[in-house]
């Protein structure tokens, strides 16, 4: 069995039983505790589970990951994800792009275009593409969420609810294997749930540790996306609903 496939089922096994332990895991996919072990530490270093004593748990479901420790885990997989949305992003049409570390890396990669006009609610978003020379960028109003620089609440949605863009570009905190979009911020979600409707075009940038992520806040479903972006293949349950709403699927890995 190969390790991905193994770490998922440890992940579906922890949110089905609360707690997997190494010892049982070991007996299960009958393979070393060591090799489990690492399959753990890698999990944790994604945010997926937290390691207990002889075992691991589901990460909270109601709290994300400090923002600092986001935008470390997975950095070469958000750039590469970043780079190949900026190339499906035609030079000269109007976005969205929302809270997170990985749409922050699209927004880097997006400096060098010409005539776009982005509206954001994230401040580092909007810091990155101030570099550029030939973009505008209107930048929401609302409440400023010190620890990550999102802007959410009722003033954020009135904003975006003024315009009809050509591609909105939004990231999320989890992807249940049935398609649901998962988030942790109840506000930030109604403000992604505003970008989608207020876009021709949405891309999902999620990289593969999203798959199967539990989250509290249902965002809807990822029927209502365009395209998604990621690092890795989507596991099959996923794979299955993504060609049954045929949402294009484009994979950075080796980009």
């Amino acid at each position: 069995m190969k390790s991905d496939t193994r770490q998922q089922r440890i992940l579906d096994l922890a949110a089905r039983q609360g707690f997997v332990s190494i010892d049982g895991l070991s007996r299960q996919f009958e393979v070393t505790p060591q090799t489990i072990r690492r399959d753990i530490n890698q999990l944790c270093e994604q945010g997926l589970l937290e390691r207990h004593h002889g075992g691991a748990v589901p990460r909270s479901t109601t709290h994300n990951v400090d923002y600092v420790e986001r935008k470390a885990l997975g950095s070469e997989a958000k750039r590469a994800i970043g780079r190949l949305v900026s190339r499906h992003v035609p030079e000269g049409v109007s976005l969205f792009i929302n809270i997170g570390t990985t749409t922050e890396a699209v927004a880097q990669e997006l400096v060098g275009h010409k005539n776009l006009s982005v509206i954001t609610n994230n401040l580092n978003v909007a810091a990155f593409l101030a570099a550029g020379t030939d973009l505008d960028v209107l930048v929401a109003g609302g409440l400023v969420r010190n620890r990550d620089g999102g802007i959410i609440g009722e003033a954020t949605i009135d904003f975006i609810n003024q315009f009809k863009v050509d591609i909105g570009i939004i990231g999320i905190s989890g992807i249940d294997l049935d398609g649901t979009l998962l988030d942790f911020d109840y506000r930030e979600v109604r403000v992604a749930q505003a970008i989608i409707r207020n876009a021709r075009t949405v891309f999902l940038c999620a990289d593969h540790s999203k798959f199967g992520r539990n989250a509290m806040v249902r965002l809807g479903h990822i029927g209502e996306v365009s395209a998604l972006f990621t690092d890795r293949a989507p596991p099959a349950p996923l794979a299955d609903v993504l060609a049954a709403h045929d949402v294009e699927v484009h994979i950075a890995a080796g980009d």
